[in-house]
């Protein structure tokens, strides 16, 4: 029998490049994958061009929380990243600590985008620093007129979107303090001093952040068109098991000491140093791997006024392949 021709949309890591190149295939299926930039990928799945896409975390709870049932996700998670070196500040602000932030003009790309939604998180939860006592600016964070992918108005939240400036402008101009974003300001990447990360040494930040909630931030899901979902529901278990193999693949790579898997002369003393730290399986797919983490979100976006509670598990997947859940040995 052929093989269900199935588009997909996403970026390109190491975690899912056993997919792009075909060395894993997911059963029944043959699988297009087309490599995008994970914004333009969520754009054009929301739109329904791929039938199954990499889709933002807090814009999937989002739609869903709103009654939006047009996907379905697995528990498979492409992009993870902790959030605290995400927060730029203006260095002639006077911002030293998370709690000089409060009353301050913050600028974010989308107001409820994954990353924002977990520093604020942090800030409020580790800092005691709710998101109403700061003013929001949105907009493009390198270029003026970005979309957001989902209409927010938040009670008692002040958004104001910004449409013919950059958030880096804006920054450099001292028209906002702070900016939270995925990316860093063109600014802090050309070195200018008026622009510094809030916490300089976030590496020790993060993993204390970590070793205090067993948190590490899922951004992103992978979903189904719910219409392809319901005429071939099969897939989603043969989607499952191929995204968990090219990721076991890629942990399984990371061991190797000659060569090195990558262009970093001490990958083997990270890699066995985030082992210790996270466990031999130090990016888990599955929902109950990730439950702790999946609530938090849930948690999140429901206590900064974007979405309604959801239960987990009403997000996944319910019939999907048992988790192989193999460590690497």
């Amino acid at each position: 029998m052929t093989d269900l021709h199935v588009a997909y949309a996403g970026h390109l890591s190491d975690r899912v490049y056993d997919l792009y190149s075909r060395a894993t295939r997911p059963t029944g299926l043959e699988f297009d994958f087309t490599p995008l930039p994970p914004v333009e990928a969520f754009r054009r799945m929301l739109e329904g061009e791929f039938e199954v896409g990499e889709l933002s975390l807090s814009t999937y709870i989002i739609h869903r929380s709103r009654g939006d049932e047009r996907f379905i996700a697995i528990p498979a998670f492409p992009s993870r990243v902790f959030r605290h070196r995400a927060i730029y500040v203006n260095t002639r602000a006077g911002i030293q600590a998370p709690g000089d932030l409060r009353g301050r003009k913050v600028g974010v790309p989308e107001y409820q985008m994954t990353a924002a939604v977990w520093a604020r998180g942090a800030l409020q939860h580790e800092y005691g620093l709710d998101p109403k006592e700061m003013i929001w600016v949105t907009g493009g964070l390198k270029e003026a007129g970005r979309r957001p992918l989902v209409a927010v108005d938040v009670p008692g939240v002040s958004v104001e979107p910004v449409h013919d400036r950059s958030l880096n402008d804006l920054l450099l101009a001292g028209e906002i303090d702070a900016i939270i974003a995925p990316h860093a300001p063109p600014a802090f990447d050309a070195g200018d001093p008026r622009v510094a990360r809030l916490f300089p040494d976030y590496r020790q930040v993060e993993r204390a952040y970590f070793e205090r909630t067993r948190i590490f931030p899922i951004m992103h899901t992978v979903v189904l068109k719910r219409s392809f979902y319901d005429e071939v529901p099969w897939a989603a278990a043969s989607l499952f098991d191929a995204f968990h193999e090219a990721k076991q693949n890629c942990l399984q790579r990371l061991r190797a000491v000659e060569p090195l898997p990558i262009s970093l002369p001490w990958i083997d003393v990270e890699v066995e140093a985030t082992r210790t730290l996270f466990g031999d399986d130090f990016w888990p797919y599955g929902v109950e791997e990730n439950r702790l983490v999946l609530e938090t979100a849930c948690r999140y976006v429901e206590e900064q006024g974007l979405g309604r509670s959801l239960d987990v598990d009403d997000l996944f997947v319910t019939e999907r392949a048992e988790s192989k859940r193999s460590t690497v040995p």
